[in-house]
């Protein structure tokens, strides 16, 4: 898989029993350095929906999948980065090993939803804001990315 710098994908800890699990999805140790929190959303998202491309032009990102099944394609659009234009491609979901990923500025990140509903819980570094808000359409030519399925299992 490419790497972009910047982005970061942490395991997460399940700890299971009879009763179910607990997962601690997000702490300040994942989130480190001089970022703040700004917002936690929530999303749902229906098979076969693609959201793509978004981004910010301040404010990180980290993004955990609670049910369904993504398909996650990440872009970096930063031209002083040392990956930019690089692709990164992942899934993630329920029935995969959690993970919480994470990206900086300048990151576009897109996902189809392949196993759903997909239920998504995210936190940005800064509070909603549409004038630093970074928007593709998912066919964009300047990244080129089919979002057509492809073997994945």
């Amino acid at each position: 898989m490419k790497k972009i710098d910047g982005v970061n994908i942490t395991k997460i800890e399940s700890h299971i029993d009879e009763r179910g699990f607990f997962r601690e999805i997000l702490k300040k140790e994942t989130i480190g350095g001089p970022s703040l929190f700004g917002q936690l959303s929530y999303s749902k998202v229906y098979q076969g929906t693609i959201k793509a491309w978004h981004g910010h032009k301040l404010q990180e990102q980290w993004t955990f999948i609670m049910t369904g099944f993504l398909e996650v394609r990440l872009f970096d659009d930063r031209s002083t980065s040392p990956t930019y234009k690089n692709i990164m491609e992942f899934y993630t979901g329920d029935e995969l090993e959690p993970f919480i990923y994470s990206f900086p500025p300048g990151v576009l990140h897109g996902y189809k939803c392949i196993g759903g509903p997909a239920l998504v819980i995210y936190v940005t570094s800064n509070i909603y804001d549409p004038d630093e808000e970074i928007r593709l359409n998912y066919d964009d030519p300047k990244i080129g990315h089919d979002w057509n399925l492809k073997n994945i299992r």
